[in-house]
């Protein structure tokens, strides 16, 4: 379905949402057939054809939405918001009004919030069009695509492949152009997995930049929900929208100690990394006598490449001890069976109220080695000097960090996203890649509760993604959006999947 052959001079596919938005100000395209566009797409390659099987549920008013959207227009050529008419896919932890959501549960299938999570009615207020929601696994606890609510997910550049998880449906989604832009939500690294994997842009702000009101958490106090798009530009523009305070999400204090000052958009300026040191963390490559990691240090030499050739200059670092500050750091064990039967406990319609019953019942996918492990830790966490050890621990790690890039006057630091290409359906299977003994570098970004960007660095030689993370001091997201942009420009690594281009 063209509808673009005739009226425009891009393809819907791989627009961007400026580009889109200019055809529907300039009367070349409406919001009712974008939606359509993106509805047969979703029918074809989602229900039909590779079957990737990356939405959970459609908006059955989608289209009503984009009529809507038209009328104002209209009106208001520019529209009402940043993003009037455009059409986005959500992660099924954000809570909506208008359709379920399950958290990857088939527990909660059927289960209805009473108002949508903050994030949602900030998209809605910016004229975007919820399209629907996304897959993810039970209670966003894998790497992988294990959901009791909707099976397994496929990745779109290698059907055979999993696209990561946890926001494993935005990812493969996003990646075949089923809508123009997604949500996702990111402790360990759910956003930034994914979007390696499926060739995307993909940012975890600074917690508390970003509301979690209706949003399931794992680890709250480093949870946060983020853009997952095509470009860099896409990106900045939604997280332009949902950041800010509210007062229904305490973590939010951290929007009020830097205040947004100028739109992130402003920071995507031409030659914008000349000159710009950045820290190249050798020890976060996986060794080049693994199989795995190898054709990964290949796409990362030519990235870095690309990266020098634009201007940056490149410094070698490491972090030390990095593996073991990821170990001790690490508080999914610790905190996460607690913070999600707090969040259980406040919906007193839920169909279960806590991970014990949701473990004692058997109804989860049993492949879930984390949800299993964060039954076992303590109710009371606060109890638990293991806690405190791990939190103290986080804020040395983020010094530690802090300072290596202090010492060496460093702008940022880049390195590959995940250490290893897109897993097989079959590694994952055999448990030769758990959700506890995968190899990625996400966890630094993390548990140091810095921001962080993937940005597509290239494909491996058998077509496979692989993304560089770059990371900036605490509230320096700008910085992520300047030196994502600065590299996008020096080798745009995007394009359509070939299972999704016919």
């Amino acid at each position: 379905m063209d509808i673009t052959a005739d009226k425009l001079d891009i393809q819907i596919e791989t627009a961007s949402i400026g580009e889109l938005q200019a055809g529907m100000r300039a009367g070349k395209l409406t919001a009712v057939q974008l939606v359509d566009f993106y509805l047969d797409r979703v029918e074809r390659f989602d229900k039909a054809g590779p079957e990737l099987n990356s939405i959970v549920t459609l908006a059955p008013d989608a289209r009503d939405q984009a009529s809507k959207c038209d009328e104002q227009r209209a009106n208001n050529p520019n529209g009402v918001g940043p993003l009037h008419g455009i059409p986005v896919l959500v992660k099924d932890c954000l809570e909506t009004a208008d359709m379920p959501t399950s958290f990857g549960s088939e527990i909660f299938a059927d289960y209805q919030a009473d108002e949508d999570a903050t994030v949602i009615r900030k998209l809605r207020e910016a004229g975007a069009i919820i399209l629907g929601k996304t897959t993810l696994p039970d209670w966003a606890t894998s790497w992988f695509t294990y959901s009791s609510r909707t099976g397994l997910t496929k990745n779109p550049y290698d059907l055979s492949r999993d696209p990561g998880g946890s926001s494993a449906g935005t990812g493969a989604s996003i990646a075949a152009a089923l809508a123009a832009v997604g949500l996702g939500t990111d402790c360990g690294g759910s956003i930034r997995v994914p979007s390696s994997f499926c060739n995307l842009v993909g940012v975890r702000s600074t917690p508390g930049l970003i509301s979690r009101k209706g949003c399931n958490p794992l680890v709250s106090v480093q949870d946060t929900i983020g853009p997952m798009g095509q470009c860099v530009a896409d990106v900045a523009r939604v997280f332009d929208v949902i950041t800010g305070f509210d007062p229904h999400d305490e973590l939010t204090y951290a929007a009020e100690i830097l205040p947004q000052q100028e739109p992130y958009l402003s920071a995507l300026v031409p030659d914008a990394i000349v000159g710009a040191r950045i820290g190249v963390v050798r020890n976060a490559f996986g060794s080049d006598d693994d199989k795995y990691a190898a054709p990964v240090n290949d796409v990362m030499r030519s990235a870095l490449e690309q990266l020098a050739a634009a201007g940056a200059i490149l410094v070698d670092v490491e972090i030390p001890d990095l593996q073991d500050w990821n170990a001790r750091t690490s508080m999914y064990t610790i905190k996460s069976k607690f913070d999600i039967d707090q969040f259980l406990a406040a919906k007193p319609d839920a169909p279960m109220h806590s991970v014990a019953e949701i473990i004692e019942s058997g109804r989860y996918h049993q492949k879930l080695d984390l949800l299993e492990a964060i039954n076992g830790g303590p109710d009371d966490p606060f109890s638990d000097l293991s806690f405190y050890s791990a939190y103290l621990a986080r804020e040395a790690y983020m010094k530690t960090v802090v300072n290596l890039m202090g010492a060496n006057d460093l702008l940022a630091l880049v390195y590959p996203t995940v250490q290893v290409v897109p897993p097989t359906r079959e590694e994952c299977d055999s448990s030769q890649w758990t959700t506890l003994n995968f190899p990625t570098n996400t966890l630094i970004g993390s548990q140091t509760w810095m921001p962080a960007m993937t940005i597509p660095a290239g494909l491996t030689e058998a077509g496979l993604p692989v993304g560089m993370e770059i990371l900036a001091r605490p509230f320096d997201e700008r910085t992520l959006f300047r030196v994502g942009y600065g590299f996008e420009q020096a080798g745009n690594h995007r394009h359509l999947p070939d299972s999704v281009s016919i």
